[in-house]
């Protein structure tokens, strides 16, 4: 491949496809055993040849149907073919509509490990039930939920526990209630800060408390949420409050966490949390309104 500039082109510039989900491939997956087993079989082995010719050579996924192919045999996938103008990446002749089908009998006969085997998870999955299951799998690592700066760190949980506590200096708080002052010199100055990261454990388990501001259309506004840092369906087995208010006024907020598996920026923008326009905001500071000064106070319990 060296040399073919096109080529190098595609590779130091990827894309994040995803494998088409189309009549073709659901046509093969129908012949194949759908439930995982989640116990190693003994002496799996599968060739390493074989599994480097599963691999589309533009984007390096393993590839599903339709699998492509030119005249000269060379193989790539179906989400990398428009990419590359309709031309082999390898040989540069001009690409048709060749399934390379025997490729796609071969990969239906592997049995392959869960890509996260290196995370605990110890299934063996059929080739074309393998990413179905990978994107649901209970071991695939979590994102860093620290929503400050565009962190790409991942890993489980006790792990990313220790990441926010050393690498991002986040505040870590043992118990299920809380009480913060959140101050800022100048409100008027909004352009989607990220002012605040709580950590608190409590029940065994940890939680991520956000406060920031952002603009919600002309308006700025702020909303304080709580994350839950593990998956959606333990989340659901806590509930949390949120309350903030001054003279003699108070506004309540009261909801389920959600997991962290939801970025940060999907939970804000679906507004999934305690929400002060700023003219409340202000008059809950109290003073000249000059300055913002609120306090949140909140709790988190295990529902029954």
């Amino acid at each position: 491949m060296t040399g073919n500039a096109y080529f190098d082109d595609i590779r130091t510039n990827p894309e994040v496809v995803d494998p088409p989900q189309n009549e073709d491939m659901l046509e093969v997956c129908e012949n194949v055993a759908d439930p995982p087993q989640h116990a190693l079989k003994p002496n799996v082995a599968v060739a390493s040849s074989v599994r480097e010719l599963l691999e589309c050579p533009v984007c390096l996924n393993a590839m599903y149907p339709p699998i492509h192919q030119c005249s000269n045999g060379h193989t790539l996938c179906s989400g990398c073919k428009p990419r590359v103008h309709n031309r082999c990446p390898t040989c540069r002749h001009e690409l048709g509509n060749i399934r390379c089908l025997a490729l796609e009998k071969v990969a239906a006969s592997l049995d392959l490990p869960c890509k996260y085997q290196s995370f605990g998870c110890v299934g063996i999955y059929p080739y074309y039930s393998k990413l179905k299951h990978e994107s649901q799998c209970v071991f695939r690592p979590y994102n860093c939920p620290y929503a400050g700066s565009e962190c790409t760190v991942i890993g489980n949980i006790p792990f990313l526990v220790a990441h926010l506590k050393d690498d991002h200096k986040v505040d870590m708080h043992n118990g299920s209630t809380f009480n913060h002052r959140y101050v800022k010199s100048n409100p008027h100055e909004v352009e989607n800060a990220t002012w605040m990261l709580t950590v608190f454990s409590c029940f065994g388990q940890y939680f991520c408390l956000h406060f920031e501001a952002f603009q919600l259309g002309m308006a700025p506004v702020y909303i304080a949420f709580l994350r839950f840092m593990g998956d959606e369906n333990e989340a659901k087995n806590y509930s949390y409050s949120l309350e903030v208010g001054a003279n003699g006024r108070k506004m309540v907020w009261q909801g389920v966490p959600r997991s962290i598996r939801d970025s940060h920026r999907k939970v804000r923008d679906s507004f999934d949390g305690l929400i002060i326009q700023r003219s409340m905001a202000l008059f809950f500071s109290g003073g000249d309104r000059k300055e913002l000064k609120l306090r949140v106070t909140g709790r988190i319990w295990k529902e029954q």
